[in-house]
């Protein structure tokens, strides 16, 4: 049984329960979302061949104290950097490091940033100089999965329709979609119910009800949808070697549809990024 409960009362722990939040919570999803995105805008300026991504994850933790606000991954169960970046076949959880990227890469950004106790989540994908029209095709599959699935998150649908549609458009562009991974519920906690699946049956899963709020975060990979994690305990790979991405959104449900937190405010959402 589904229990919904007003996220006010509720304990600052994931106890299974969905949580149902009002304009406050709505409003500080705002300002942390849009934190997120401000950052990764920043990040595609920093995407270069030569460029190692611990640049990238400086970047993060500077634009992070400068506005007031703590990379969530920091620390979290172990974890040492202030984001991920995961490149090429790496499907999530990439460690960034002095490697530097390579003409041809892609590489997936992912930032959360908790800001006045809210928990901004939100990633993207960008081209490393030049890429071949395979990745190119699979960055646009992905967004194009995740808006999809973002079209589905109002009143009266389910979770299982997010996923649902996902898995149709994807799997019909011949990509695999992730199973091990999935998006959360999120506001203020860095993951919370319910889990938001990228694949499944339309009408089944957890209904959706104003107040919700949530990521989608489709993994599409151009080859199986199978995974696996390296011995650093973090960094997945898809068992294939083929290219995987990535994109993801903060959404609240409202009483029409849903609200996008984490929409950039410079219209760099999907690439091409046309930075100076």
């Amino acid at each position: 049984m589904v229990n919904y409960i007003d996220a006010k009362s509720a304990p600052l722990r994931n106890t299974g329960d969905i949580r149902l939040y009002g304009e406050e919570g709505f409003e500080g999803m705002r300002r942390a979302g849009q934190l997120a995105a401000r950052a990764l805008d920043g990040v595609a300026k920093l995407v270069k061949p030569g460029v190692p991504t611990q640049v990238i994850d400086d970047f993060i933790r500077d634009f992070g104290e400068e506005n007031g606000a703590l990379p969530a991954t920091l620390n979290y169960r172990g974890y040492r950097k202030h984001t991920c970046t995961s490149i090429n076949h790496v499907v999530c959880h990439g460690i960034p490091n002095e490697k530097p990227l390579k003409e041809g890469d892609i590489v997936n950004v992912d930032v959360t940033y908790v800001l006045d106790g809210w928990y901004g989540d939100s990633s993207r994908m960008y081209p490393v100089g030049e890429i071949k029209r395979a990745p190119e095709r699979l960055i646009e599959v992905t967004y194009e999965s995740l808006m999809i699935g973002i079209a589905q998150a109002k009143p009266g649908n389910t979770t299982g329709d997010i996923g649902a549609a996902i898995q149709e458009y994807a799997e019909g562009e011949r990509c695999g979609v992730v199973r091990d991974f999935c998006g959360h519920g999120v506001g203020q906690l860095f993951h919370d119910a319910p889990n938001i699946l990228h694949y499944g049956s339309w009408g089944e899963g957890i209904e959706l009800k104003p107040g919700m709020i949530f990521t989608i975060e489709p993994m599409i990979n151009l080859g199986k949808p199978h995974v696996k994690v390296l011995k650093d305990g973090w960094t997945a790979v898809t068992r294939d070697k083929s290219l995987s991405a990535q994109f993801e959104h903060s959404i609240g449900i409202t009483e029409t549809g849903c609200e996008i937190f984490t929409l950039s405010p410079a219209g760099l959402d999907k690439p091409p990024y046309n930075v100076d």
